[in-house]
């Protein structure tokens, strides 16, 4: 066995990153709650040491390696865990984490996850991540230096990681704090409820995750492939060979290619079917543009409502802000005031000083929701999530026949429609795809994110526009979206999107809330069946969740399209196998609002922070 190296780390303010000195809290006013109060970073207190490539077997034999910071002054002390594909030698931010705790008297364990970097063993994404996070918090909590409790850290694919270690249960896991995390790879990471998230898919997988050391190759060019534009390279059909265009072989992502619908290969993935089994509390993490909101939301409300214990019911706390993949104060076109971003470090400082050291700093006596109502730039507290107070109202569409674009004559309604009414009608073209204009995306892909102007895609025919009345008074939208769709096609398969705006009274217009559906799943993600063409059908598309509100002075607008790309494949219209046709084929789409066919967006208002404005 190799020996191992011990570095000691004496020199504090050369480690400590700027970003991390002691600052004021961020401080906004929920009403009639009180101010939410984020915690501020605390200064360090301990001289650390660091131990490189320590050997964690696990249960087949594989050894995994991690390094381990904490505290020089010998003794025995909580430990926090965190799991990584990315390698623990990536400087500077793979050491942010372990300093910062190490510092405040945590041993931090840092180790590349099985077949990555310094680990023996394969590497499948994702699959191998229940077993070895037990086996390693289970020899975290056996350590001469461990006081036998063990917490998980860490965002993205390492949040994954610990949802997949608390569902196996280790006896010695005290909490786990995953931040902008899945909690369902099928249904929030490769697709969105089924729509093939073909940016981030093909960028985070073959890209950069085919070998043991991760390919270094920027975020639009591919070296080595002939000079090929990545979104270009996107556009190459089959998806099933694209890949190998781009000089890339992973079997993981053939695998998921072959795996459309959800099925026995995701269901083991999906921790939404197993709350049940984590018995401890949970604190999730995110951004309302990230790629995983849905996971930060589902992962509180499946912990409140199903959590395997009482305490991790009570216990269980999210915040949700308004960014991407990690705290900001701006993301996208928008910059959300001084108050929106946080200090995530201090955040979870505060949250594993009560759960790993028993320090009694006010978390039990606070709301466990702490949500950032976007527009009026403001935190909230809640006592849970979605809001018990909710009233879900609809917005019906209405039009004269010609909601196409921003010159069109698509309104909303709070009435329903009582007679016939002209349906709206639009070509897609798979070859001339509505271009991918923010939304919920990230990591290191082109595409656009966030928030932004939709002004240049809304002139286009290809996208129906339902726009409100000027609101005349506030009007605050907090909690799950859906728009209810009464759509038609001459294809036997296609996709409808849709989009919730905020029009500015300057006419600029951003997205909030976004959404996709596939007509194969309309029923069912498992069991997919194609279309009659030109059979009227019911489609719901989930736009997951937001917390929005609408000013006096601005519009309620949604999108209906049916692309989004590159941030979705786009849909041949053809009904073929995914992936593995290059035929296309040219669908004539038809949406209804009339009396019998009523499409809408149900949108979740608060009564006592706003109310309807005036309507169509």
């Amino acid at each position: 066995m190799q020996s191992l190296r011990l570095v000691a780390v004496l020199l504090i303010p050369l480690l400590m990153p700027a970003f991390l000195a002691e600052r004021p809290s961020s401080v906004s006013y929920a009403q009639g709650k009180g101010p939410v109060r984020f915690p501020e970073v605390v200064a360090p207190r301990n001289d650390i040491q660091m131990q490189n490539r320590v050997p964690v077997p696990m249960r087949d034999g594989v050894i995994l390696y991690a390094d381990v910071y904490r505290p020089v002054a010998e003794g025995r002390y909580p430990v926090i865990v965190s799991r990584t594909p990315y390698s623990t030698e990536r400087a500077p931010s793979a050491y942010e984490a372990a300093v910062h705790f190490a510092q405040r008297g945590y041993v931090y364990v840092f180790q590349d996850v099985r077949g990555r970097h310094e680990s023996e063993g394969e590497w499948e994404p994702f699959f191998n991540n229940g077993q070895d996070g037990y086996d390693t918090v289970e020899w975290a909590a056996r350590q001469p230096w461990s006081n036998g409790k063990v917490a998980m850290q860490g965002g993205s694919y390492l949040g994954q990681n610990q949802w997949r270690a608390a569902q196996a249960a280790p006896k010695n896991l005290v909490t786990i704090f995953p931040m902008v995390a899945s909690t369902s790879i099928y249904h929030d990471w490769i697709t969105l409820n089924g729509g093939w998230r073909l940016s981030f898919n093909f960028g985070w997988g073959p890209v950069r995750q085919e070998s043991r050391i991760m390919q270094n190759t920027g975020a639009h060019t591919l070296e080595g492939v002939n000079a090929i534009h990545y979104d270009q390279l996107q556009r190459h059909l089959p998806l099933s060979t694209m890949q190998q265009l781009a000089g890339r072989d992973a079997q993981f992502y053939d695998d998921w290619l072959a795996n459309p619908d959800y099925n026995d290969y995701w269901k083991p993935l999906n921790v939404e079917e197993m709350f049940e089994k984590i018995t401890i509390p949970v604190h999730t993490f995110g951004g309302w543009f990230d790629i995983f909101s849905q996971g930060t939301l589902r992962g509180y409300v499946g912990m409140s409502q199903k959590g395997g214990t009482e305490q991790a019911r009570k216990m269980s706390h999210m915040v949700i802000g308004p960014w991407g993949h990690g705290a900001s104060q701006s993301f996208g076109d928008i910059d959300f005031g001084p108050t929106a971003n946080v200090e995530a470090l201090a955040l979870q400082v505060r949250w594993y000083d009560h759960w790993l050291k028993g320090i009694d700093n006010g978390l039990t006596s606070e709301p466990p929701v702490k949500l950032f109502v976007m527009g009026r730039n403001q935190w909230v507290y809640e006592q849970e999530y979605t809001l018990a107070r909710t009233d879900y109202r609809p917005f019906y569409f209405t039009s004269a026949g010609g909601a196409n674009s921003d010159k069109g004559n698509g309104g909303l309604s709070w009435t329903k429609p009582a007679k016939p009414s002209t349906p709206d009608r639009f070509t897609y073209d798979p070859d001339k795809p509505v271009p991918s204009l923010g939304g919920n995306n990230c990591c290191g892909t082109p595409t656009p994110t966030g928030p932004k102007d939709q002004r240049p895609i809304e002139s286009r025919q290809d996208i129906l526009l339902y726009t409100s009345d000027v609101l005349q008074d506030e009007l605050e939208v907090t909690g799950p979206v859906k728009v209810v769709l009464y759509a038609s096609s001459d294809a036997v398969d296609t996709d409808f999107v849709a989009k919730l705006v905020d029009v500015h009274p300057d006419g600029t217009s951003y997205n909030m809330a976004e959404g996709i559906v596939r007509a194969r799943y309309r029923d069912s993600l498992s069991a997919p069946s194609l279309m009659k063409p030109g059979e009227v059908y019911r489609f719901e598309i989930d736009l997951v969740g937001t917390s929005i509100a609408f000013l006096k002075g601005h519009r309620i607008r949604v999108h209906v399209t049916s692309s989004h790309f590159p941030q979705f494949d786009r849909n041949p219209n053809t009904g073929a196998k995914f992936g593995t046709t290059a035929e296309i084929k040219v669908a004539q789409q038809t949406v209804y609002h009339d009396a019998e066919r009523p499409s809408h967006i149900v949108l979740p208002v608060i009564p006592s922070r706003g109310a309807p404005g005036s309507s169509r």
